[in-house]
Formats: structure tokens, sequence, C-alpha cells
């Protein structure tokens, strides 16, 4: 087939892709460039919802200008970790009162991580930790590890379940690849770790908002996240903590603080955690985030993670058929795996050049990422990413490549 009906027939492909499509109505409630530009970096940084300017003015003029100090009681400042904890639990299969939102993804990995290990029997003294995850997710656990008396156990994770046993105390794993994105086994690696009986921790970065991931369902002990990728909190917006019903009484945080206290107020020399998901917090929250955040989660009313999936996976479909069709054999390789059950929502194509290329795509408007040393990183945010945005960013690299 020539090169131009290969474009023809995609490009038609495409427009009839978005003409189906059930949540092409959800581009029009985000801030986005002119048609001269197509982002697939939503899964560094989501795009700006429409709703969060007005309600942002809205927060610094009356609630912090006029109201001041009592914004805390009168503008529910003071409830927000929980109350926005509320909203995204239904995106990741929590129920209400298990999700609480604050501090940062490193924050809350700490978290989450020391305090598993001070759930499990004292006699097991391992943590088990994914060896390609986010570096920080590493740091953290070697930490850990240190202050707790642990050994850190660090395996592919797709040895994971062979390598739990009966010195495992927890395991900390990536739902998703945030290289390659390879989505991981959760229900599977979950019910291993139960099975030998140790506790596992997820992050849920490049997950949350792309796709179900069934934290109940599964049993999930313990997961933390962030809120600037596909749930598009802004740059450097609170992460979140959960903390499975049944454990919240047993879970003591190596942080606590005077807004984890059972009493905050009373301003007590002795520690009492608070009940419940409240006992996930530590000091004043970042309110001016926290409150962005909150309008930014708006447009997910009425939006089943169920469909944002399904557009996630005809996306990365469509792309890779663009890729494959417009591009020379063997000048980039797909580091993402075909099966949808192993795929998140990004595709990752090996290049020699990478970072040359990248910096070419974006100068023609189409924004990707580079991950050191070889890495193109495409991410598809389903709620503001259409057919004809992904046909595009597949015809400008083939251009690319080939004028290299």
């Amino acid at each position: 087939m020539s090169d131009h009906v290969h474009l023809v027939s995609l490009s038609e492909k495409a427009r009839e892709l978005d003409e189906a499509d059930g949540l092409r109505a959800k581009r029009a409630e985000f801030v986005l460039d002119d048609d001269d530009t197509v982002y697939l970096d939503g899964n560094s940084l989501g795009a700006l919802p429409a709703t969060v300017p007005g309600r942002m003015a809205d927060v610094v003029a009356r609630e912090w200008g006029r109201l001041r100090i009592r914004s805390w009681t009168e503008s529910g400042w003071w409830t927000a970790p929980e109350r926005i904890g509320d909203r995204i639990a239904p995106l990741v299969g929590a129920a209400s009162g298990e999700v609480v939102v604050g501090d940062s993804t490193s924050v809350n990995v700490f978290k989450a991580l020391v305090g598993a290990v001070r759930m499990a029997d004292p006699e097991r003294a391992e943590i088990v930790v994914d060896a390609t995850t986010f570096p920080t997710d590493g740091y953290i656990a070697e930490s850990a590890a240190r202050m707790t008396g642990c050994r850190l156990v660090a395996v592919d994770p797709r040895e994971l379940r062979t390598a739990l046993g009966p010195r495992t105390a927890v395991a900390l794993v990536n739902h998703v690849d945030y290289r390659s994105g390879r989505l991981h086994d959760l229900p599977g690696v979950t019910a291993a770790a139960h099975a030998a009986g140790a506790l596992v921790v997820w992050d849920l970065c490049h997950s949350a908002g792309a796709l179900p991931v069934g934290l109940d369902a599964h049993g999930v002990d313990l997961a933390v996240g962030c809120t600037y990728k596909y749930l598009n909190g802004g740059p450097g917006s609170p992460a979140f903590l959960y903390v499975r019903r049944d454990l919240q009484p047993r879970f003591d945080s190596p942080l606590p603080g005077w807004n984890s206290h059972r009493d905050p107020f009373g301003m007590s020399p002795r520690y009492e955690a608070a009940d419940g998901a409240p006992r996930g917090r530590v000091g004043t929250p970042d309110i001016l985030s926290m409150l962005a955040l909150e309008a930014a989660l708006e447009v997910w009313d009425e939006v089943p993670i169920e469909a944002v999936r399904d557009k996630s996976l005809a996306l990365t479909d469509f792309f890779l058929e663009c890729v494959a069709a417009y591009l020379p054999a063997g000048r980039v390789e797909s580091l993402t795996p075909v099966r949808h059950a192993e795929r998140g929502s990004q595709v990752a194509l090996r290049c020699a050049d990478a970072g040359e290329v990248m910096g070419s795509l974006i100068a023609r408007g189409i924004v990707g990422d580079f991950r050191h040393p070889d890495v193109l990183r495409f991410g598809f945010t389903p709620l503001y990413v259409s057919f004809a945005d992904v046909e595009r960013a597949a015809r400008v690299l083939a251009e690319v490549l080939s004028s290299r």
C-alpha cells in the first residue's frame, strides 16, 4: 500500500473513531492549545481543567482574601483532605473513608512502607521492591529498610511472586512501569503476597485516572498515587494515601503530626492517632493546591473509569497501528506490551537518537517526553486526547525520523 493511501485511510479511520467516541465532549472541559499542538505528556502533567482558574480566583480573593482564618471551617478547608480523598476513591476502586489527600507521593510512599513493616510480623525482615521502580520509590525503600532493620530485596517485577516468602514483610510495586508503560498484575501479586503472609504497597502514579484499579476488590493493603498526571490536579498537586479499612486501626504512621491527632486542637504533648483515613495526615495541608485539585476532579463527574480504559486501549492500539504504517521498519522498537492486560495508557518507543527526536517533535507541536537514554514516551489521556491527535503525532514522528 502506498504512503498516500496509508495517510488517507488512517486519517479517515481517525475521523470515524472520533465520531464514535463517547468521551469526546470531555475535551471541551480542558484548556488546550490550538490545533497546532498535540499534547501527549499527560502522564507527566495533565492538562488544565477549565473549571480550575475560576475556582482558584474565588479561593484567593474570597476565601483567603476576605474570610481568611474563618475559611478553615466556613469554606471547609479543614476537611478537604478526606473530602477530596472520597472523590478520588471511586476512581481507584476504594470506599469512602479509605483515601486521604495530602503531602507528596514520596512522603506517602514512606508512610505506607514503614507503616506496613510495623503491621507485619516482627520476624519478617525483608522489604521487596520492584527493581525497575521510579527512582524515588527505590530511594525511600532503601531508607525504610535501614530505619526498620529490614533487608532490601530488589527483583524484576515479573519475578515478584517467587521472591515473596516467609521473610517478606512488605512488597512495594509500581502498578504501571513509568518507562515502558507495562501494566503489572495487581490482583495476582497482591494475592501472592497475602499467600506468603506479607503486605503489599502499590504505587498508582501511572494508573490512577487511566484504568480501573480495584483496590478493595483485590484486597490491596496500602496504595499511594499522585494527582497531577491523569487526574489533572496541577503541578505539584498533593498525592493520596489509601489504607484498607480493616487495617486502619493498626496503621502506625512514621510521621505523626498534629493534623492526624485524635484531638488536633487539644495540643496534647502525647500523641493519639485519629481514627480512619485522617491518621494518614501529617501537618497543615497545602490548601491552594488541594482546592485546585478538587476543582479539577469535577471533570470526572459521571465518567465511568471503565469507559476511560476502553478509550485508552483504543488510542494506544491506534497509535501503534499508525506507527507501524508510517515509520520505516526497524527505525523504532516499542517497549510497551501489545497485550491489553499488560498495557497502561502510554506507549514507549526505543529510538537511538530519542532526545533529539523528541526535541524536533516538540518544535513541531507534538509534545511527548524523553526518558534517558533512548526512550520516546507518549501518554494518552482519554478525557482530552483525540484519535486525530494520535494519527497526527505518528505522522509527524515519521516525518521527523525520515528527515534525520
